[in-house]
């Protein structure tokens, strides 16, 4: 008889572990959810993961290497931390992945699953805007100039890594389009967890606007500001992020900057706004949901993942070009609807994270036991 998915031996590999957003969130709920997992990762801040404090995490070469944490500067080395790693022992390898922790490589009777966030977009979807507009401060021309000349060999490893996985999990159906494209696989779609019971609809609502998020480039939180300079009504701007600075030059007084800001106080702001400006082009999109989880609508960019959560007029409104006069105008038809915060909320406790583990751990138990016939046997 084969074992049971708790006996199990499990590991979860991550690109990276170094800060708080989507992906990071996907590994924390997956080490909960398979609690006696081992962590694999580039590279790790024990200090911004506390949950994670009595798990095995184990790191590669970068940790200790002088300016290996910045780990975006070793674009060409980060595939060898992560070939490097010892995965014969086990029975199951999750990656949490939107750049090289799918490039792990495992044994033909180990079931190596991938959680794709999207394929590398740096490398593929978005390669051409991270080159114009790479936010690296002073190195910005040298990435401009070493990047085209690298970046052939790195999707070649990219396309190389992709077919070591058995399956695909796709974080949005946007996703699994790009998955389709780029790396000629299929995949299920499972949408990321939302804590959504953290968050609840507050009788207080301020006369402001919202937005949250890493303050970087193709969050293109620069429309909200530009659309609220012409608007002149409130709009409080949540996050840190190598843009920031230039965000804040740009941005009249009615705009407030209020950098990083604790889970309660967050929410607090999102359970009290008029609604969340979502100005980018997203893979899926936690937060837009975590604000509706406390019955407030968003105001999104009619691209990407928050197609898929966002139903118009009834939990948000989508605006269909990326330009700071089209969110100002759906920001004046948001103004003239009534909205109902108890159909907003009920509609983003379908993506909670219960919902989240009940689907993953289903889906693991049905294809480690497919992968188990195909083996001809039992580990």
């Amino acid at each position: 008889m084969a074992k049971k998915l708790e006996d199990l031996k499990i590991a979860i590999v991550a690109d990276w572990l170094t800060n708080r957003g989507g992906a990071e969130r996907v590994v924390v709920t997956l080490a909960d959810l398979f609690p006696n997992a081992d962590i694999y990762t580039s590279v790790f801040k024990s200090k911004v993961f506390p949950e994670l404090r009595d798990r095995n995490v184990f790191t590669s070469f970068l940790q200790t290497m002088p300016l290996g944490r910045r780990h975006q500067l070793w674009p060409t080395l980060r595939p060898r931390a992560f070939e490097e790693f010892n995965l014969d022992d086990y029975d199951i390898v999750i990656s949490s992945a939107s750049a090289e922790a799918k490039g792990v490589i495992t044994k033909p009777e180990t079931l190596h699953i991938c959680y794709c966030h999207t394929p590398t977009r740096y490398y593929w979807s978005h390669y051409h805007y991270y080159l114009e507009h790479p936010e690296y401060g002073p190195l910005n021309g040298l990435v401009r100039w070493i990047m085209p000349k690298l970046i052939h060999k790195l999707r070649l490893w990219d396309r190389v890594a992709a077919d070591r996985v058995d399956l695909f999990i796709a974080n949005s159906k946007t996703t699994a389009a790009r998955i389709r494209k780029y790396y000629e696989a299929n995949s299920t779609v499972i949408y990321p967890p939302v804590d959504a019971h953290r968050f609840n609809i507050s009788r207080e609502v301020g006369d402001y606007y919202l937005v949250v998020g890493r303050q970087t480039g193709y969050k293109r939180t620069d429309i909200a500001i530009d659309a609220f300079n012409r608007l002149g009504w409130p709009l409080k701007v949540v996050g840190t992020g190598p843009a920031l600075k230039k965000w804040m030059m740009r941005a009249k007084r009615n705009i407030e900057f209020l950098g990083r800001v604790g889970d309660e106080e967050v929410a607090k702001l999102m359970s009290q706004c008029q609604a969340l400006i979502f100005p980018g082009e997203e893979d899926a999109g936690i937060v837009p949901l975590e604000v509706m989880a406390t019955g407030r609508p968003v105001i999104a960019y009619g691209r990407g993942g928050a197609t898929e959560t966002i139903l118009e007029n009834k939990t948000g409104l989508f605006f269909n070009e990326q330009t700071a006069v089209a969110l100002g105008t759906a920001v004046k038809k948001h103004s003239q609807i009534t909205w109902r915060p108890s159909v907003i909320r009920e509609h983003a406790l379908s993506f909670d994270t219960s919902v989240f583990r009940r689907k993953i751990k289903s889906f693991v138990n049905q294809y480690y036991e497919e992968h188990l016939k195909l083996q001809g046997g039992k580990r």
